[in-house]
């Protein structure tokens, strides 16, 4: 017989696993996988700097703008003890007025077991490359010279991409397994500039809803690096705008389900900012036949 303690005065007893109400589902059927995390990755006691969470939450409020980013492990990869291959940064580079605000994520190639890393090197090394070129990305973006903003950023990803091929050499990896795509938003803290820079390379989703309706604001790369076509887009916010960057684990049943994407936009579009929890809980809203990690940011404009 197993002895359990009594509960305190006024506690009640958790309840049970089966009554635990699971994230919402849309669309046609319940999906293949468990709603929650089942295993972990096998972890290398030598290497343990390279495990990453199920889920990474974020969010942040400067001025006019509300930030909320979520990355979170697939139902696929849960289910099979794989680590999460999206990768998710957030940094803030200056101050006051003149500070940059970066949401930056990638997503490692899906057959590489050395997809997580890739990603996690990605996000940090083109921060690194931001932080380091704050002043005059903010001047730029004040003066809205989107020329020079796009050539500048696109050096600056090559740049980065450059690094991942060489660290995938190093690695004694084919050529082109160490990589990941990449999307960056590139935000000013200051209230009286409206500008929202978006770039990045490879798939994943650029969104905006207004006065309730989607747009897709996914630029097209362009084609004259065919190693790393170089996506950028400049838009300009209006108040009640709410911008979504994902990876494509979102983007995917975001134009392939149009529930969600309904879902989500009576979520989001009307102005009424979820919490963090809330947002998560948005974001792992359930689609049978998409199984792959999500990773998200959305910018309400106040």
């Amino acid at each position: 017989m197993t002895w359990a303690p009594e509960l305190p005065p006024g506690w009640v007893a958790a309840v049970g696993a089966e009554e635990i109400e699971g994230p919402e589902v849309v669309g046609g059927g319940p999906p293949t996988y468990g709603a929650e995390p089942t295993s972990w990755p096998e972890a290398d006691p030598e290497a343990l700097g390279g495990l990453v969470p199920d889920t990474v939450l974020d969010g942040a409020r400067y001025g006019r703008l509300t930030l909320r980013t979520v990355a979170m492990r697939g139902d696929s990869a849960r289910y099979r003890g794989q680590p999460r291959r999206d990768a998710l940064l957030t940094a803030r580079f200056g101050s006051g007025d003149d500070a940059l605000l970066l949401v930056a994520m990638a997503s490692g190639a899906r057959a590489a077991d050395d997809a997580h890393r890739a990603a996690q090197d990605a996000v940090r090394w083109i921060a690194g490359a931001i932080g380091r070129s704050r002043a005059r990305l903010a001047e730029d973006m004040r003066a809205d010279r989107r020329a020079s903003l796009k050539s500048g950023l696109h050096r600056l990803t090559d740049r980065c991409y450059g690094r991942l091929r060489a660290r995938g050499e190093d690695l004694g990896l084919g050529e082109g397994t160490y990589t990941a795509s990449l999307r960056c938003l590139l935000l000013p803290a200051d209230p009286a500039c409206e500008m929202r820079l978006f770039f990045g390379v490879g798939d994943g989703g650029l969104f905006r809803i207004r006065d309730g309706a989607w747009r897709d604001l996914d630029p097209e790369p362009d084609d004259s690096d065919a190693s790393a076509p170089f996506r950028f887009r400049a838009a300009v916010a209006r108040p009640g705008d709410a911008l979504v960057m994902c990876s494509g684990g979102l983007a995917e049943p975001l134009r392939g389900e149009p529930e969600l994407a309904a879902h989500l936009a009576r979520r989001w579009g009307d102005g009424n900012v979820p919490g963090l929890a809330a947002y998560l809980a948005d974001v792992q809203t359930r689609v049978k036949g998409y199984a792959d990690d999500r990773t998200a940011v959305t910018v309400w404009d106040a």
